[in-house]
């Protein structure tokens, strides 16, 4: 019988074992699962996929146009017709219309083209927004482990202080100690626990956090290891930056879109051909009680000789906005270098800091040894002791805030890379890819170089590209607000 429930037991233990292991989540799943589920990035999305649509919409202007029409009422009429007197009759008629563009001055062309510039932006923007709260998932999942490696060193103080404040009442208790020793040890114990209680708090916070971005709760995770693809200079962190960042990607496609964009306005001040089918049956027109039915074919011819200035000055109009969109690329280079330079500057302070913060740590810890052997033989104060226990407390949480200071550095140049996905193997979303929804390629990738733009709305023309979003340097990964001193 005990054979058999130490059995079950085992099996007991192994299930909740596999179960713990199959729920622990990773950080690269807890990012994967952000992509697929936040709301910015699935805002982002479907504007890609609208836009998509755009592209179908621009190359309707190559189909023909079929038009069918019909229609019957009462007719009064006088006219040549009906003298000497006036008519009416029941009108009857119908017709139907085929419209072919044959020629219309590259205005279709211009129209798909700048679509598909869109699109190619509207995809970059996706990847750039997965960056971006790829890298907030990041942030949140590290200051869930920071936390919970806080609490647990305020759990060591705590216990720390218990073991003193026993300490010392066992001495005050057996008449050897002082009961002003007894009093210190506990206000000093009393405030051990408030510390407790606020690295709790602070964890709840982080967790909810963390809920916000990714979506649920953290499941049992811990701290990841150090990402690969870090580079090893400032000037290879720049070169990759200003020719992978997606926003930059996007920037270079919106300049396509305000090109193609002026090409569809000098369409304007072209000819237009039509081929132009047609037939129509009708009945009783125009007070003549007889049908009148016909067909035709025509290659039909339009030029507009004067329209104001209006054509022109839209051409105009479209040439400065190309000029502003390449200020704003040029603006917003500027702003993508100087946020690579300070994750840089950012990762190379945090890992000039960590070794000596962790020689502090270890130094302390040496020195809080000491004190407690000389306070056992009477060397030492109570108040040294206590002392030493604190600096220990306030070393390793110093040292422990480097170090996830230093491991958010290096995700974030990588994020400012625009390579923070990759490096975590997660996929990127359909949408980020420069494909239409239907599988036909966009135009090839562009030579990024530009940051996210688009030209002012202008009347009378086809909606613009959406500009992309300015990339912003991003925070450093410290706590959302005050540890809780430390016991004094």
């Amino acid at each position: 019988m005990n054979f058999k429930h130490s059995v079950f037991f085992c099996a007991v233990a192994s299930a909740l074992l596999a179960s713990q292991a199959v729920s622990a989540q990773t950080l690269s799943e807890a990012v994967d699962q952000t992509i697929k589920s936040n709301p910015d990035v699935l805002i982002e999305a479907n504007r890609r996929l609208s836009t998509d649509e755009a592209v179908n919409q621009a190359k309707g202007g190559y189909r023909p146009k079929i038009d069918l029409s019909a229609g019957v009422g009462a007719e009064w009429s006088e006219n040549t017709s009906t003298r000497p007197g006036s008519d009416n009759l029941w009108r009857r008629e119908s017709a139907l219309t085929l419209s072919q563009m044959i020629y219309d001055g590259f205005g279709t062309k211009s129209e798909v083209q700048r679509h598909q510039a869109r699109v190619k932006s509207a995809a970059h923007r996706v990847a750039g927004t997965s960056e971006e709260i790829g890298l907030r998932a990041v942030e949140t999942y590290l200051e869930v482990v920071r936390r919970q490696e806080l609490r647990n060193l305020t759990q060591d103080n705590l216990a720390a202080h218990e073991r003193v404040f026993e300490q010392i009442k066992l001495r005050s208790d057996s008449g050897v100690g002082r009961k002003a020793d007894l009093e210190q040890a506990q206000a000093r114990l009393a405030l051990a626990q408030a510390n407790m209680a606020s690295a709790e708090a602070n964890l709840r916070e982080a967790h909810i956090q963390f809920q916000r971005v990714v979506g649920e709760m953290p499941r049992d995770i811990a701290r990841p290891d150090q990402p690969a693809g870090v580079p090893t200079s400032e000037e290879d962190a720049l070169g990759v930056a200003v020719s992978n960042h997606p926003l930059l990607n996007s920037a270079a496609a919106d300049i396509e879109a305000a090109q193609a964009q002026t090409r569809a306005a000098e369409s304007l001040l072209r000819p237009r051909v039509d081929l132009e089918l047609g037939t129509s049956w009708n009945n009783n027109l125009d007070g003549v009680r007889y049908k009148n039915n016909d067909a035709y074919a025509m290659l039909r011819f339009r030029y507009n000789l004067y329209h104001g200035g209006t054509d022109k000055a839209r051409v105009a109009e479209r040439r400065i906005q190309e000029m502003e969109a390449s200020e704003i690329m040029n603006r917003t280079r500027r702003q993508v270098e100087e946020s690579t330079r300070l994750s840089w500057n950012s990762l190379l302070t945090s890992t000039d800091r960590l070794p000596k913060l962790k020689a502090h740590a270890d130094a302390t810890e040496l020195t809080r040894e000491a004190y407690a052997k000389q306070f056992s033989i009477g060397q030492r104060t109570l108040l040294d002791l206590l002392d030493s226990e604190n600096e220990l407390y306030t070393a390793r949480s110093n040292y422990i805030d480097g170090q996830f200071v230093e491991m958010f550095a290096r995700y974030r140049l990588l994020a400012d890379m625009g390579k923070l996905t990759e490096s975590l193997g997660v996929a990127p979303r359909e949408e980020a890819k420069v494909i239409m929804a239907n599988g036909t390629p966009a135009n090839a990738e562009p030579t990024a170089a530009a940051a996210p733009a688009e030209p002012a709305s202008v009347e009378a023309a086809p909606a613009e590209a959406a500009p992309a979003a300015e990339p912003a340097p991003a925070a450093e990964p410290m706590p959302a607000k005050e540890e809780a001193a430390p016991a004094q």
